[in-house]
């Protein structure tokens, strides 16, 4: 059973549910690259060194300090922390509901967990949870979590609360120092073939089907160099698409997703896509 990283209680009105918060995802990558000296190809080592006192600090005696004026810190501890004047220190406070249109998800969005509850709030738990499921609801809401208040949603996933923390509306940056093109001039013969393309891949989103394959990738490279073998690099990529010929690519691309699926359903062209190197699929994307 993971552990819960913090506990406390979510409310809305005048109802209170004590919960805990898990994780509700964990890095799958096992790929990881250490730092080496290029001449002895030895690891280096990260110290953390006090300039002042001249000497190496041990993490166990490393202590928290904020910055209050340039060079000047104040010695911050858990028990500090613990006395912050907030009630989202102790508490998730659903300030309102939403509808989930409302929410800009993918720009919003940060990390994910699940909310379980203690074994006596199990009814209002399930009251909230299969409200928000009734009314397609999302819960806005502001807590403490690791130094610093969130903003975060709540919202059913699966018979279970899951909070997402969200980024503050500051933290978002503005598109307008990008370089957009402006005034282009789409066809409606283009957007209606481009239209059929994408119907064309439609494909329903099984998770499962999807899989990491650069640690597999890494790996391969890795005995091959050890064997002293010759590795293969990844097939080169199409030609970027000009202007010119963005017709012809959508037929032909068009063309491509049919014979797809007439050879076996758009499900073994996703299998078959999935099989070519992540790499190749980086580049292409």
């Amino acid at each position: 059973m993971p552990r819960s990283i913090w506990r406390g209680v979510m409310s809305f009105g005048m109802v209170a549910i004590p919960v805990r918060m898990y994780l509700a995802t964990e890095s799958s990558s096992k790929v990881s690259f250490n730092l080496l000296c290029p001449e002895h190809r030895s690891r280096i080592k990260n110290k953390r060194w006090c300039p002042e006192g001249d000497h190496e600090v041990a993490w166990g005696d490393v202590v928290r300090g904020y910055e209050y004026e340039k060079g000047s810190y104040v010695v911050m501890d858990d028990d500090d922390l613990d006395k912050l004047p907030l009630r989202s220190s102790k508490a998730i406070d659903i300030a309102g509901f939403i509808e989930d249109r409302e929410l800009p998800g993918p720009i919003y969005y940060q990390s994910a967990y699940y909310l379980e509850p203690e074994k006596a709030a199990a009814k209002p738990y399930a009251l909230l949870q299969k409200t928000l499921e009734k009314t397609g609801r999302v819960a806005i809401a502001k807590f403490a979590l690791r130094d610093r208040e969130r903003l975060v949603s709540v919202r059913p996933l699966d018979g279970v609360l899951l909070l997402n923390t969200l980024h503050w509306p500051e933290e978002i940056r503005e598109t307008g120092d990008l370089d957009l093109p402006e005034d282009v001039t789409v066809s409606t013969k283009e957007i209606s073939m481009a239209e059929t393309l994408v119907d064309a891949m439609a494909m329903k989103f099984e998770p499962d089907e999807f899989k990491d394959e650069y640690k597999e990738a890494v790996e391969d490279i890795v005995k091959a160099k050890v064997a002293g073998k010759e590795i293969i690099e990844a097939p080169e990529t199409a030609a970027e698409t000009t202007v010119v010929d963005l017709m012809s690519a959508l037929k032909a691309s068009v063309e491509r997703a049919k014979k797809g699926e007439r050879a076996g359903g758009r499900g073994q062209r996703a299998a078959s896509d999935r099989k070519r190197t992540t790499t190749r699929k980086r580049k292409t994307a």
